[in-house]
C-alpha cells in the first residue's frame, strides 16, 4: 500500500489507525496548548501496563479491522522507553490485523538526550519519525523556548534520516520580526535536510498559553496580514518548486509521501484513541446510515491513570456522531486536503455523497467565485479557499 497525494488507487482502500497519547514533556513551550504535562519521575513500569490494557478495550471494540498506521504523540513520546514503545506496538500486533507495511510513527524532539534513543526505538519498530525542529534560527529557537540548539537539530535530522525508512520535522514561521528573505533562506537549509515530508505551521496564539499572556501584555506582536500571507505564499513556492509541495494546509509531500496517519484523520476514516485525553472515532451502520462515536479518554495523567486501573479503560466520552453532525466533521476534515473530499471515500464513511450534502444554491455561488471546485470524483477547496476555509465553511455547512 502506497499512499500520497493523488492517488486514485488509494480510494477504496479503508484505513484505521491506532493513536498513542504519552503526555509527558521536560518542559512546557511557551506556544504550546496540547495535553502536555512536566514531571521530574514517571512510573514507566504502571504506564506501559495502563496503555496495554486501554489498548485492550479498544481492540474488543474494533475487532478485525486492519491497522494501518500507528502514532505515538504528545507531550514528548522520544521520552517513552524504548521498551514500552516495543511493548505498544507488540500489543497492537496482537490485538489487531496489520498492514505489512504499516506507517509507526513517533513525534521526538531533537536533543541530543533524545536522538540518543532512536537506535533503540528503530530497534522497537518505529519506521517513522517526525521531529519538533522548529526553526533553524538560534534567536527563534530560544523564543519558541525550545530545548535544542540548531546544531543538535541538524544532528538529529541526519541522525534520523540514516536509521529511520521516513522522517519529517516540524517548522514554525510567521514569528515576531520575521521577514520573507530570512524565512526563504531556512526553508532552503531544511530542503537540504528534508526526505519526503516537511510540516510547516504558522505560529498562532492560543489561550491559556504563555504566549497568550505575553502578546496581551505587549511583549510581542505576530507580523501583520500582509506579511503572514507573504510568507504563506514564500512557503508554498518554495516547497512545490523543490518537489514537496502541500497536500494539506501545513503539510507538504513528495508524491508517496503523505504521512499516512494523518490522511486517516483528514479522509474521516476510523482510528482508536488512546492515552491521557486521546481522541479516537469508530463507525458502525444503522442499515444506510453510518454512526460514529467520537471518544475522548480522560485528560488529566493521574485520573486517567487511575481509571484505567479500575475499569480498564479511561474513558471519559463516548457520544454519537451522525446526521448532520457526521456531514460536518467529514467536510472540515477532508477539505483540508489539497486533494480534496474524494467522493467514493466520503460515500463510504458517511454513507452521504459529499455534493449532495450541500446546499446546491451555496455551492453553486462558491464554485463561481473560485472557492471550490467539483467534478465527479471530488469536491475540493481551490488555493484561494483553502486561504479562506474557515469563512467557506462557515457558508457550505449548516449551521
Amino acid at each position: 500500500m502506497t499512499i500520497g497525494q493523488g492517488q486514485a488507487e488509494e480510494t477504496t482502500t479503508p484505513l484505521f489507525g491506532v493513536y498513542v497519547h504519552w503526555p509527558f514533556c521536560k518542559s512546557k513551550c511557551p506556544y504550546c496548548d496540547f495535553n502536555s504535562h512536566v514531571r521530574d519521575a514517571v512510573d514507566q513500569a504502571r504506564w506501559q501496563r495502563a496503555l496495554l490494557a486501554e489498548l485492550r478495550h479498544y481492540a474488543a471494540r474494533s475487532s478485525g479491522r486492519t491497522v494501518t498506521s500507528i502514532f505515538f504523540g504528545g507531550g514528548t513520546p522520544s521520552l517513552m522507553p524504548p521498551e514500552t514503545v516495543g511493548a505498544v506496538i507488540e500489543m497492537i500486533r496482537q490485538a489487531w490485523p496489520v498492514a505489512t507495511d504499516v506507517e509507526i510513527t513517533l513525534e521526538a524532539n531533537p536533543t541530543s538526550v533524545e536522538a540518543a534513543a532512536f537506535g533503540a526505538l528503530r530497534a522497537a519498530g518505529v519506521n517513522r519519525v517526525s521531529l519538533g525542529v522548529q526553526s533553524f534560527d538560534r534567536e527563534a529557537l530560544h523564543f519558541l523556548g525550545r530545548g535544542h540548539d540548531v546544531d543538535e537539530a541538524v544532528a538529529a535530522v541526519q541522525l534520523a534520516r540514516e536509521l529511520f525508512p521516513r522522517h519529517s520535522f516540524d517548522l514554525i514561521y510567521a514569528r515576531p520580526g520575521q521577514t520573507v528573505a530570512g524565512w526563504q533562506a531556512e526553508l532552503d537549509r531544511a530542503l537540504a535536510l528534508a526526505r519526503d515530508h516537511l510540516s510547516v505551521y504558522q505560529l498562532t496564539v492560543e489561550r491559556g498559553t504563555r504566549f497568550w499572556q505575553d502578546q496581551a501584555r505587549g511583549l510581542f506582536a505576530l507580523p501583520d496580514d500582509d506579511t503572514q500571507a507573504a510568507l504563506f505564499e514564500a512557503t508554498q513556492v518554495r516547497l512545490a518548486a523543490a518537489g514537496l509541495p502541500a497536500y494539506e494546509i501545513s503539510n507538504h509531500a513528495a508524491p508517496g509521501g503523505a504521512c499516512r496517519h494523518n490522511l486517516t484523520y483528514w479522509r474521516y476514516e476510523d482510528y482508536v484513541g488512546v492515552g491521557p485525553g486521546a481522541h479516537g472515532r469508530l463507525s458502525a451502520r444503522d442499515g444506510d446510515a453510518v454512526l460514529k462515536h467520537a471518544t475522548r479518554q480522560i485528560s488529566g495523567p493521574d485520573a486517567w491513570l487511575d481509571a484505567v486501573e479500575r475499569q480498564g479503560h479511561g474513558t471519559a466520552a463516548d457520544t454519537q456522531v451522525a446526521g448532520g453532525d457526521l456531514i460536518v466533521e467529514a467536510m472540515m476534515m477532508g477539505l483540508r486536503l489539497v486533494d480534496g473530499i474524494d467522493r467514493t471515500i466520503f460515500r463510504r464513511v458517511t454513507g452521504v455523497d459529499a455534493v449532495g450534502a450541500c446546499d446546491p444554491a451555496v455551492l453553486q455561488r462558491l464554485v463561481r467565485g473560485g472557492f471550490l471546485h467539483v467534478d465527479d470524483q471530488v469536491l475540493r477547496a481551490t488555493d484561494t479557499g483553502r486561504q479562506r476555509l474557515n469563512a467557506v465553511l462557515g457558508r457550505l455547512l449548516p449551521h
